[in-house]
C-alpha cells in the first residue's frame, strides 16, 4: 500500500511561522525529508520513532541532487510511509516544490500540498518593512535570482519599469548585477533598497541603501546567503516599522537547562522577548511515586495536618498518584498546603486546592522561617519532594515535630534535543550569550555533560537563586547574576536587564 507526502511550506525561519497543519503534518510524520531553512526546532516536534532525512542545499554545495531528493521521497512513500517534506518558505514559491509533486503523481504517490509563508512577504515584514503600502506600492513581484539556465536573462527592461515592489529570492551573489540591470535600464539609482540576511531568525541582519550603494554596503556589514532583496519605496518604512529587531533580547542566544517537560515556560518568554532560547535538558525527572512505600505514606495522608511542596515536580507526581489510588481531595481537607514559591502553588491549584502558604523567600529556609513559631510538637509534616534534596528543611524541623520525607521522584541525567558536542562547540565558539540554571542539578549535570567546567567562562552563568548559586561556586564558576525573584520571572528579569 502506497503512502502518501506532504510538501508542507515551514515558513521563512521563525519556526512559531509555520501553519497548524503543516505542524501536524511534523508530529504524524514517519520520515521528514528537511532542508536547511527550516528552522531545527521544528523537529522536536516529531515523534521519537519518526526517520529524519537531511537534504539541505547550499550555493554549490548540495548535499543531494533535485533528482536524488525526488527518488527519496518517492521511495519511502511506496514503502507505505507517511512522508512529510518539509521546505523552507513555501513549497510553491521557487522551492521545485511543483517539480516534487508532478514526479510522485507521475508514479502514483499521493500528495498534499501545506502553503507556508515565503520569505518574501514574511521576511520583509519582520525587517519593518511592508511589502505593499497605499502611499508607495499597489503591487509586488517576486523573481527569483537563480534560473535554471545559466545563459537566461531576466527582462531588465520590463523589470526596472514596474511600479511595485521587486523582491529578489536567492539573488545574494547577482545583487551587483541586479543593481546596475535596474539602473541600466531606467530605474533611478536612488530607489531604495534592503537585503534581509537570515529573516525573521535571530540571525537576522538588515542593510539599507540604494541601488547605487547597497552592494557596498552589504560587503561592509559582511552579508552574504541566504538573504533576500527589497527595491522599492517601501523600504523607507522600516524604519517606523522594525518591531523585531527592537525585542528586549533580540540576537541573544540563551541555553535552556531545564528538564524538557519544563523548559517550555522559560523558552517561550526568552522567544516572546526576541531572544533564541536553545534547550538542553540537563536533567530528567524520573518517577519514584509508584514505589510501595510511597504509596503507603500516601494512603495515610490524613494523619499529616502540613504538607510541603518544594517543586512542581512534586506536586504534580503526588497528587496524580493520590487520583491513581482512588484519593481525592477531601483527604487534605484538615492539612495546611505550603508551596515554596509562586509556580509551586500554580501547579497547586491546577488539583482544584490553593496553598495556604507560601514564603516571601523561595528557599528552604524561607519557608522555615514562616513555619517555625507556628508549629508544636503535635503537628503532622508531609513533604513530598526531590530524592536529591537538601536535608536542610527535613533536619531543622524534624527538631519540632514529626516529619515525614517521600522521595517521590529523582533527577537524573538529561538527554540533550542538541548533541553534546554540538553545545560544546557553541560555547567554546561564544556563540552562546547565557546560560540559565534553576537548579543545583542542571550545574552539576551541565559540568558532567560539557566535561569541562571552564568552558562555561566563554558564556555568562544565569543562577535563579543562592542555593543554585552555591553550587555554581562549589564547582568554580562564576555567577554572572543571580535572580532576584527566585523563579522563571526572576532569570527574565535579570536577562533584560543584562541586555540593557
Amino acid at each position: 500500500m502506497s503512502g502518501k507526502v506532504f510538501l508542507v511550506g515551514a515558513g521563512p525561519g521563525d519556526y512559531k511561522l509555520i501553519t497548524m497543519k503543516g505542524l501536524e503534518c511534523i508530529k504524524d510524520a514517519d520520515v521528514i525529508v528537511y532542508d536547511r531553512l527550516a528552522s531545527p526546532k521544528l523537529l522536536t516536534y516529531k515523534r521519537n520513532e519518526c526517520e529524519l532525512i537531511y537534504v539541505g542545499k547550499e550555493s554549490s554545495n548540495h548535499t543531494k541532487t533535485q533528482d536524488e531528493i525526488n527518488e527519496i521521497i518517492c521511495e519511502k512513500a511506496l514503502e507505505g510511509k507517511i512522508v512529510t517534506r518539509l521546505k523552507g518558505g513555501d513549497p510553491y514559491v521557487f522551492g521545485r516544490g511543483g517539480e516534487e509533486g508532478q514526479y510522485l503523481i507521475d508514479r502514483g504517490v499521493d500528495v498534499e500540498v501545506i502553503p507556508g509563508i515565503t520569505s518574501a512577504i514574511g521576511g520583509l515584514a519582520y525587517a519593518g518593512i511592508p511589502i505593499t503600502h497605499r502611499d508607495y506600492a499597489s503591487s509586488f513581484h517576486v523573481i527569483t535570482g537563480h534560473l535554471k539556465e545559466e545563459n537566461q536573462e531576466l527582462n531588465w527592461e520590463v523589470l526596472a519599469k514596474l511600479k511595485g515592489t521587486l523582491v529578489f529570492l536567492m539573488g545574494m551573489s547577482e545583487l551587483k548585477n541586479i543593481s546596475a540591470n535596474l539602473i541600466g535600464n531606467g530605474m533611478k539609482a536612488n530607489t531604495p533598497v534592503a537585503v534581509i540576511n537570515w529573516a525573521t531568525t535571530e540571525r537576522q541582519k538588515v542593510a539599507v541603501g540604494t541601488l547605487d550603494d547597497i552592494y557596498d554596503i552589504t560587503l561592509r556589514e559582511g552579508l552574504s546567503s541566504p538573504s533576500l532583496i527589497a527595491v522599492g519605496d517601501v523600504v523607507k518604512m522600516r524604519g517606523s516599522l522594525n518591531f523585531f529587531e527592537n525585542k528586549l533580547l533580540n540576537g541573544k542566544k540563551v541555553l535552556v537547562t531545564r528538564a524538557r517537560a519544563q523548559s517550555s515556560t522559560l523558552s517561550d518568554k526568552i522567544y516572546n522577548l526576541g531572544g533564541t532560547p536553545i534547550e538542553f535538558p540537563t536533567i530528567k525527572i524520573e518517577d519514584l511515586s509508584e514505589e510501595k512505600s510511597i504509596t503507603d505514606e500516601i494512603m495515610k495522608v490524613k494523619e499529616y495536618n502540613y504538607i510541603i511542596f518544594t517543586s512542581q515536580n512534586g506536586v504534580k507526581l503526588f497528587f496524580n498518584r493520590m487520583i491513581d489510588l482512588g484519593l481525592d481531595m477531601r483527604q487534605l481537607a484538615n492539612a495546611t498546603i505550603v508551596a515554596i514559591g509562586n509556580v509551586t502553588a500554580q501547579e497547586i491549584k491546577k488539583y482544584n486546592l490553593i496553598a495556604d502558604i507560601v514564603p516571601k523567600k523561595y528557599i528552604a529556609e524561607g519557608i522555615y522561617e514562616e513555619l517555625e513559631n507556628r508549629l508544636s510538637s503535635d503537628d503532622k509534616i508531609l513533604i513530598p519532594r526531590a530524592k536529591e534534596s537538601r536535608d536542610f528543611l527535613v533536619d531543622e524541623l524534624n527538631k519540632i515535630c514529626f516529619v515525614k520525607e517521600l522521595k517521590v521522584y529523582q533527577t537524573v541525567l538529561g538527554e540533550g534535543i542538541q548533541s553534546q558536542d554540538n553545545i560544546k562547540k557553541m560555547i567554546m565558539n561564544k556563540e552562546i550569550d547565557y546560560i540559565t540554571f534553576t537548579s543545583s542539578s542542571t550545574v552539576k549535570n551541565l559540568v558532567k555533560m560539557i566535561g569541562d567546567p571552564e568552558i562555561l567562562k566563554n558564556s555568562h552563568l544565569i543562577s535563579i537563586g543562592p542555593i543554585t548559586s552555591k553550587t555554581m561556586m562549589e564547582l568554580g564558576l562564576e555567577v554572572y547574576r543571580e535572580a532576584e525573584d527566585y523563579d522563571i520571572d526572576g532569570i527574565i528579569k535579570v536577562l533584560v536587564d543584562c541586555k540593557g
